[in-house]
């Protein structure tokens, strides 16, 4: 007997030192893991290196046990088969959870540092949770089967538990996959104008369930992701911040119209170089379109620097063809309706 627990306790020595040396080898593996530019050897070594040094003391002290004769008959069930194989099964999980979790911070951080939204930020950690049970649960089906006990019943409680979840929360699951379609898509980022159904406004949040818009009125509109996923979405900020507007100016029937012309234009060039409101290039267009019922009907399209000074582009060229009108003579018409009487 004695001669036995000599044998345990050299053994477990053993594979205390065993254990030491591991833990030497993988901090030398680890120190030049990050010298390299990849970053898959890091997340192996910091899987696997815990785990194998709890394995190596664990199997020294399971051979010890095993092979020395020291457990009385009773408790010969803790060196049996399936103990050591539901051991392994809890160390695998545990490497495989380690390493599924290193990968998505790492690499998950790396992709979303390269977006403004943090959406993705939170489905990576989505993504991770989710991963994490699911190897767990697998495991765990493992180590019940290894047993001998019966999964069916935890199988099937666990599709109709899962089933249930999914009617229950489709609007959620909806949304949520809705949001990494932006995130993925980007047909908008928070700063954006856009135009979304019949809701206009600047884009100030992203999140996994629904994106919350900024009116011109400064009310706070929340649409649901999966609602702007099946939409059409105008950006007025893409690829770049100008407009082209349209500005209707009328006068009266009688008007030199290649006078009307070049005044609009002098009028416009004045408004580029005067204020900072409006593009040079593309140049400025003045179109006679139309004789309406009281007016002749001319259009300036000019492109303004920013989506959001429609008003005050307006304001400006307004102002100034209001003045040169006037000072020219020129008549800007109102409604007239003729009528003629018999005697």
């Amino acid at each position: 007997m004695e001669n036995s627990i000599l044998y345990a306790v050299a053994v477990i020595a053993g594979g205390i030192i065993a254990a030491a040396i591991a833990n030497i080898i993988v901090r030398w593996l680890r120190s030049h893991a990050d010298k390299s530019e990849t970053k898959v050897d890091d997340i192996v070594i910091a899987a696997i290196g815990i785990p194998l040094q709890v394995t190596v003391i664990a199997v020294s002290v399971y051979i010890a046990l095993k092979y020395s004769g020291i457990v009385p008959e009773e408790y010969t069930w803790i060196i049996s088969d399936q103990v050591i194989n539901t051991f392994y099964i809890v160390i695998g999980a545990w490497v495989i959870s380690a390493f599924v979790h290193n990968f998505v911070v790492i690499y998950g951080e790396w992709l979303t540092s390269r977006t403004k939204s943090d959406l993705d930020d939170r489905l990576i950690g989505f993504i991770e949770l989710a991963a994490r049970y699911i190897i767990w649960f697998a495991a765990g089906m493992l180590i019940l089967s290894n047993l001998k006990i019966d999964i069916t019943p935890f199988l099937a409680g666990a599709g109709i538990a899962g089933l249930a979840l999914a009617l229950a929360a489709q609007d959620i699951i909806s949304n949520f996959f809705g949001g990494a379609i932006i995130t993925v898509d980007k047909p908008f980022k928070v700063g954006d104008r856009i135009k979304v159904d019949q809701f206009y406004g600047d884009v100030i949040s992203v999140g996994p369930r629904s994106t919350r818009l900024q009116t011109l009125e400064y009310q706070i509109v929340t649409i649901p992701n999966n609602k702007i996923t099946s939409n059409v979405i105008i950006n007025y900020s893409q690829p770049d911040p100008k407009l082209k507007m349209s500005i209707p100016v009328s006068v009266a029937y009688g008007t030199d119209v290649d006078r009307v012309t070049k005044i609009l234009y002098e009028v416009v060039d004045a408004a580029i170089r005067e204020t900072g409101y409006l593009h040079d290039e593309p140049k400025p267009q003045v179109f006679f379109t139309e004789f309406g019922a009281s007016e002749l009907k001319f259009i300036i399209r000019v492109w303004s620097k920013a989506y959001n000074t429609p008003d005050e582009v307006k304001d400006c060229l307004n102002r100034r063809i209001n003045a040169r009108f006037e000072k020219e003579g020129i008549e800007i018409p109102f409604q007239q309706i003729d009528i003629h009487m018999r005697s």
